[in-house]
Parts: structure tokens; sequence; C-alpha cells
């Protein structure tokens, strides 16, 4: 009687009922779905036939027994009890894998060490040798898990993830692996279709994961015929006799199936680069003959017309966007995609695999099912449609119709571009601030950039919600605030760029918002390497040329509400030299060089802000050697000035974070507590009659009143503040500060 034996498969999160009727097909018995795994059991051959066949598990598994255990010494016998003499060498590689935890055993790590020592103790007693222990290349790999006390012994059947197949060497940005694809297409009903000769169109293939998996299935070709080795065939009870009669049936399958004529499987993708690794692994997978891709982006994509298709199924994993900017902008796409599907693609079905389900109400399409699954860690969910054929006259190139809340924010929108925007033009001003949480329930700020060339962009900034505001409304209104502002001002997606709050754990670190780096003007944690490739463009201010960033950092290179403030700097230098401390881009010290400023020292510690003021210095004309940019601690070089620059300036530009701990600084800035020390120091590097124009932007602040005391000191905040800041009075501080 054939010998029967245990086995746990496992798998993606979420894929354990296809795991379990793939494994049905095999001809295994299944005993139990559990987490990312299923039990089954069947003989020696079983065991290889589902590393072969399986598309879904990630490994299979040897189970060698369980035992009750309670603390380490128990461990220890228990895993010293199985014969392992019998399953590895004495001269061979072991490696062991233990997960899991009791009361007593805290730590995996030493849960595997103890393991590995019974092991090792059980070899050298019987052989009187002891096995090497290495992860790469293992005779043995043992796995281990213990969860509420009972402890789970197997052997890796698999060695390397049976995900991994062979085929793909190279890979696009965001891949699907390849269990995962494959058992998205089974969920889609791809075999029904394939065996019907129904064709597999890919608008976004990426490094061709769908295409390939299909053709696979399609060709009755093992998934794991490519693979060098399993993790078996070291093992000292493997049957090679057997494994080696599966692997030419296996075989003798695949060249049976690749004799026929496959249905028409073909994939498409916007990005040439990313369709040389979709090539390459379609070649490796023997497929070259029978799978085909091409360049073509999603607005162009429709039947293949080289050959009768017969209607099939159209599969795709757009990208999904982590930052609200990246999803405003693939609506579009998502838009373009239904758009072709209900004119092209009638009678197909479809299927779209997304980590964001919300993007897919913008095909048009209305899914009539639904899998929620996982890409790694990502929660997702695979949406199957039926596409029915467009009829009538189509929304083609219309926007979007807003909802109700969302056409709102645009009446409000437009009110201040009537308002607001005409007071820009009239006064020359290109840069300005449109929106400022005007409805409270829209609670961000969205800037109007226009550059050189004419071209009109958005910066939408995020203030954050109220506690009491459930995460998924906020950010629903911002998106209709995002919305409305396209429309508008009418933008492509491309030119909005969105700064998105999120709320996060004591665990996390760094700014709450999202993508960009660095917040100049609050609390700020610095990254001073310049992005290659970073999108920029040129504006104007009263008569300045400034460059601008939207996408790269918090801040965008020129603070907006400052604008008064530069040209009553600019003013109050012409003549005269000029120290400007925290200088940031250097906007301020180009206004005041433009103004007629003799001389000038910028400091700042940013390598980035650093070089961003050299290019606005280069786009200016402006004279190095007249004006200086200096990237040191200001702190620090402040300190070092009293020394050899006292009397040297006739005006000094104050404008600090209002709190830093940079890893470069030498202490902590806290504005509040260490703005009397600055301002001392300060005026001890002016002439008789010289100015400090201090500004910060913490709500808070108070003047020390020592300071008002020793100096002449005027409050210029509301004069320095231009109609478009006047809804938010506090947003900055400024203050002149004389010798009385």
């Amino acid at each position: 009687m054939t010998e029967k034996y245990q086995f746990t498969a496992t798998c993606p999160k979420g894929l354990e009922n296809v795991l379990a009727e793939e494994l049905r097909q095999l001809g295994a018995t299944v005993e139990k779905e559990q987490p990312a795994a299923v039990r089954f059991v069947g003989d020696l051959a079983m065991g290889y036939r589902v590393n072969l066949w399986s598309r879904i598990a990630n490994r299979i598994l040897l189970n060698l027994g369980q035992s009750r255990i309670e603390d380490a010494e128990a461990l220890y016998r228990a895993v010293a009890d199985v014969p392992w003499e019998e399953h590895i060498s004495p001269n061979g590689v072991l490696w062991v894998q233990f997960s899991g935890t009791n009361g007593q055993i805290r730590n995996s790590q030493f849960g595997g060490q103890k393991a590995k020592d019974a092991i090792v103790d059980r070899l050298r007693k019987v052989t009187g040798a002891r096995p090497d222990v290495d992860k790469r290349e293992p005779d043995l790999s043992v796995m281990l898990r213990l969860h509420r006390d009972l402890l789970e012994i197997a052997i890796d059947l698999s060695g390397d993830s049976l995900h991994r197949r062979g085929y793909r060497t190279h890979i696009g940005a965001a891949p699907l692996k390849e269990n995962l694809a494959a058992a998205l297409l089974l969920r889609a009903g791809w075999p029904k279709i394939a065996e019907e000769g129904g064709a597999l169109l890919d608008p976004m293939c990426g490094s061709g994961t769908f295409l390939v998996e299909a053709a696979l299935m399609a060709a009755d070709v093992a998934p794991g015929l490519l693979r060098e080795v399993f993790g078996f065939e070291r093992w000292l009870n493997h049957q090679s006799d057997i494994w080696l009669s599966l692997r030419e049936e296996a075989l003798q399958r695949r060249a049976e199936g690749l004799a026929r004529a496959l249905p028409e499987i073909r994939g498409y993708d916007a990005d040439a680069k990313v369709l040389f690794a979709a090539e390459s692994n379609i070649a490796r997978a023997g497929l070259d003959k029978h799978v085909r891709v091409s360049c073509r982006p999603v607005a162009a994509f429709k039947v293949p017309s080289h050959r009768e298709v017969t209607p099939g199924l159209v599969i795709v994993n757009p990208p999904y966007g982590e930052r609200l900017g990246e999803q405003e902008a693939l609506r579009e796409t998502y838009a373009e995609l239904g758009q072709q599907l209900k004119r092209e693609f009638g009678g197909w079905k479809a299927a779209i695999f997304t980590g964001n389900p919300e993007l897919c109400h913008s095909t048009g399409l209305r899914s009539h099912k639904q899998y929620k699954l996982f890409n790694g860690s990502i929660p997702s969910q695979l949406l199957l449609f039926d596409v029915h054929a467009q009829t009538g006259r189509g929304a083609e190139g219309r926007a979007p119709r807003l909802s109700e809340e969302a056409q709102m924010v645009a009446n409000r929108l437009q009110k201040n571009l009537r308002t607001t925007g005409k007071w820009a033009h009239r006064n020359g001003i290109s840069c300005y601030r449109l929106y400022d949480a005007d409805l409270p329930e829209y609670s961000a700020a969205i800037d109007v950039y226009q550059s050189l060339q004419g071209e009109h962009f958005a910066h939408v900034q995020e203030y954050r919600a109220p506690a009491n505001i459930p995460e998924q409304k906020a950010r629903a209104r911002l998106m209709d605030l995002v919305r409305a502002t396209r429309q508008v001002l009418d933008l492509a997606p491309e030119n909005i760029s969105i700064k998105e709050r999120r709320r996060h754990s004591h665990k996390d670190s760094g700014s709450q918002y999202q993508k960009q780096t660095n917040h100049r003007r609050g609390g700020r944690k610095r990254d001073d390497q310049n992005p290659e490739g970073a999108r920029t463009f040129w504006v104007e201010e009263y008569g300045a040329r400034l460059e601008i960033n939207l996408w790269d950092y918090l801040d965008t290179g020129l603070f907006l509400d400052h604008r008064p403030v530069r040209q009553y700097l600019s003013r109050l230098s012409s003549g005269k030299r000029l120290l400007n401390l925290f200088c940031y881009t250097a906007t301020a010290t180009v206004q005041a060089a433009l103004g007629g400023c003799s001389e000038s020292t910028s400091v700042d510690l940013s390598k980035t802000y650093q070089a961003w003021g050299q290019r606005n210095f280069r786009e200016n004309g402006l004279d190095s050697y007249r004006h200086q940019l200096v990237e040191a601690d200001c702190l620090q070089w402040l300190k070092a000035a009293q020394d050899n620059r006292r009397g040297h300036y006739d005006v000094v530009f104050l404008d600090p974070p209002t709190f830093s701990n940079s890893a470069k600084m030498q202490g902590i800035l806290d504005i509040q507590r260490d703005h009397p020390d600055l301002i001392r120091q300060c005026m001890a590097l002016l002439n008789s009659g010289g100015v400090l124009l201090f500004s910060n932007n913490l709500r808070s602040f108070k003047m020390d009143e020592n300071i008002q005391s020793a100096f002449a000191v005027e409050n210029l905040s509301a004069r320095l503040l231009d109609k478009d800041f006047q809804r938010n009075p506090k947003i900055h501080n400024v203050w002149e500060i004389r010798a009385r």
C-alpha cells in the first residue's frame, strides 16, 4: 500500500480557497483551509506533483509531526525526537526557520537556535558527525511553527518560493507575483475562456506576468518546469524515479500544448522600456511565438486587427497611486480605460485588480463581482465586469460631472477668482493664494502659479482634519476640492500638486505629509539631496525670476505670504549690505539684489536650498562675489560672526523655522524660547543705523518684553500681508527692530 503523507501548501493571504480547489483538481485530499495555507493528504508523488503543477502555492511542506510544548526544554526534546538521520546526511547543509512564540519562548530567534541545537545534537549522537548550517542552498530546510503551545515540525520540499517560476529575470516597477497573477486569472475565469478560444489582452502589461501565466495555462504548461531546483532533490528520502516520471509527463504535455493554436494573448504598454522586460520574460518562458506585446497607450487600446479575434478577457493591474496627487492624475487613465472598453470591447469580460477600488468608479463600468485579496501587504480588490457596447452619444472628452459637494467648492473658487484673481492680475502677481479653508469642512489651501511660459499650476495643501472627522471622509472632501480646482482652473492632472496629510501612529516618523520631504517653516527634518529629474518651472515676481518645484518638497521654493515682505526688504536694502539668515532658496536676497542691494550674505544649512539659491542667482544675473551664499548652521555662524562681523551689515533679515532639530545642527532651535538671543546677536552685527527684519510663522508667538525694552520694535505683520492672505492674518509675524 502506498504510504500517505500530510502536507501543508502555503499561499498568499486570501487565496486559500483557490488553492484548495486547485489541489483537489490535482488529485489531493484536502483536509483543512487555514490562514495563508491549506493542509492536504497524498502520497509522495502527490507532493512532487503539487510542487510541479501548483500555480497558486508558495511552498509545499511535508509535515513530520506536532507536539504540545511549554518551555525551551520541551521544544528541544520534541525536535530531538524526530529521526533527522533519515532526512539529511550528517555531512550535509541544514537550515532551520522558526516562527511563533509562547509564554516561555518569547523570541523566534531563540526558538530557532534551540531547534537547530536539537537537530545537530541528534545527528552527532546518532552518526558521530554534524551538518553545516547555512541558508544558501541547504540540503534540508526545516520549518517550525509554534502557536498556542503547539509546535508543528515540517520540512520544505520546495526550496525557493514556488511563485519564482524562473522565467522572470526582468521586472517592472511594481510587478505582481506570478502566483497572484495566476490566481487572478483563475478568478476571472480565464481557463474556460481560453478553452473556448477567447483572447486575453492586457492594456498595461508591464513586465508581462499576466501574459505569461495566461499562456502557461492555455498551453497546459506546468509552472514548475522552468525552475532549476526544488528543495526535495537533496532530501535523503527523495525518490528520483517518481520525480523524473512526473517531469517527463509534464514535458510531454507542454510539447502537445504548445503545438496547438493558442488564443490571441497580447499585451500593451505606453512605456517602451518596460516592454523590453516583457519580451525577455516571454522568450525565457518559451512563449515568444505565442505571446506578443506592443507599445500603445491606453487611449489607443483596441481589439487586434491582424487576425479574427474571439471576444475574451481584458485583464489589467493599473497603478493606483499611493498619494492623492497621483490618484487624481490616474483618474484620467482609468476613465480612458473605461471609455476604450465600452467603445471597443462590447461583449468581452474585464478584470481590474487594484489597491484603490475607488479609482475604478472613473471607468464608468459597474462590476458584477468583487474579490478581496492582498498584493503583498496591500489590501486590494479584483473587480470583474461584463462589458456592454457603448450606445448613443457618449461623454467623451467631457470633464466628469462634479458632485453636489464638489460643485459647492467650485462655486467658491469661481467667486475667489473674480475677486482675488482679478486683484492679482491688476497688480502683476502671477503666484497667489486662491483659497484658504474658506469652507471649513474643505480644509486646505490652494495656491495658483503661472510659469514664465504662461502655463498654470495649482498647489493644494491639506490642513489637518479634526480628530472627530473620519479619515475616509476627510480624504473624500480633499478629492472633491481637487476635482473642483481642476475644473475651475481648467488644469491637466499633471499640473496639480497635492500635499496630503495623513494621521499616523506614534511609531511613524517624519512629516505627516506623505510624499515630500522638508517643511522649511515649521518643525523640520531636512533632506538635503536634490532629486535628479525634479520637475521645476520658473515664475516672475516683481521682475525676479524664481524657480518653483511643486512636487518634491513640502514647500515650493517661494513663500507666497512673504511677497510683500520681500518687496519691503528690497526697498529697505537699496544701496546697503544685507545679511539673510535661514535664507531658504534665497528669493528674498534676489529681490533685494535686484532692488539695488550693494552686497549680501545668505546663510542656510541645506545643500538643497543652497543649490536652489545658486540657480535663482544665476537666472537673475547676480554677481557671486557681491552676493554670497554660505552653507552653514545659522546658529553657529551667528556666534562666530560676533567676533569678526560686528557692525558690518545695514540690514539683517532673520526668518527662522518655528522649530528645528536637524541632525546637522548643534542643538535644537525653538523660536519662542530662542528668539531673544538670536535678535541680540543679529543686532550686534548691524551698524548704528541698521535695521533687523525678523519674521516667523508661530501663531502663538509673543515678543520678549526685554527685547521690546532694549530696542525700538515695531510689529509690521498687518502691513506686510497682501489681500490673498488676509483670511489668515496669523500666517506670519514680521517685526522691524532698530537700536534705540
